[in-house]
């Protein structure tokens, strides 16, 4: 609720989510083109035995699509900051802000990317122990990396040591083993529920295709929402276990939130 209100008082915020998304709709209608292109605009030609053409765009898309997340990330969670801290807050500063930073962001996305290449290299060639394998490390990432993003931005460290960096705040602060008592997921999927099916009831009283229109309006206004909100509260757990505290989380509270098994 606190990282609603701050949105709220921010509602400039939402739009780095937005263009995000949108960034990455003009990337995949890129990749799609060029590919749809080499491959003479016949699909059946789409499919590629080469495997190092293959996993080099896997590679070059997950390279732009970390790129781009942690770029609108990281300028989401400057603007933040300058919030917390009672300063003037801008989409034009969270902006400058990443470009600053973009080397770092580079860097993190190279690193990432390399990770995610591996780790999908695995999944399609080790059978079902390598479904298990990268799942296993999916999750392990997915909580090591909780920090990546406010570590690249204020911490002037490079990708391994921001890795090492993010996962030395979650050990240090909540043990090896986590067990986490709040879920933004949930949340989203109520509101998925709450906002889009009526959309899509009240418009298909017209037309089915205004009814799709408005639940599609109302699933990307819902997932931005929840998006800039997640990222606020990582911005506020950061501040808070790093020494900086913000008045608006109770540190207690921020405690609370993860338990050791």
């Amino acid at each position: 609720m606190n990282s609603f209100k701050v949105l709220k008082e921010n509602k400039q915020l939402i739009i780095f989510p937005i263009l995000s998304g949108i960034s990455m709709i003009l990337i995949l209608g890129s990749f799609g083109t060029a590919l749809f292109a080499a491959s003479g605009w016949d699909l059946e030609n789409l499919n590629s035995d080469n495997a190092i053409v293959t996993y080099s765009l896997v590679f070059l898309f997950y390279l732009v699509n970390y790129f781009v997340v942690v770029f609108f990330n990281m300028a989401l969670i400057h603007c933040t900051r300058l919030y917390f801290k009672g300063e003037e807050v801008t989409v034009k500063k969270g902006l400058q802000f990443s470009i600053t930073r973009i080397v770092a962001i580079f860097s993190w996305a190279v690193f990432a990317a390399t990770v995610g290449t591996i780790l999908k290299l695995i999944q399609e060639n080790v059978g079902w122990i390598g479904k298990i394998i990268t799942g296993l490390i999916g999750i392990v990432w997915s909580i090591a990396t909780f920090f990546v993003v406010p570590v690249i931005a204020y911490e002037n460290v490079g990708p391994v040591d921001a890795f090492k960096r993010s996962s030395q705040l979650m050990k240090q602060k909540w043990g090896e083993s986590l067990a986490s008592t709040f879920s933004l997921g949930l949340i989203h999927l109520l509101a998925l529920l709450i906002v889009a099916v009526p959309l899509f009831f009240v418009g298909n009283l017209i037309h089915i295709l205004l009814g799709v229109g408005l639940a599609l309006t109302g699933i990307v206004l819902v997932s931005a929402v929840m998006s800039a909100t997640q990222t606020i509260f990582i911005s506020a757990v950061y501040h808070n276990i790093t020494g900086d505290p913000v008045h608006h989380y109770n540190q207690q509270l921020i405690d609370n939130m993860f338990k050791a098994k």
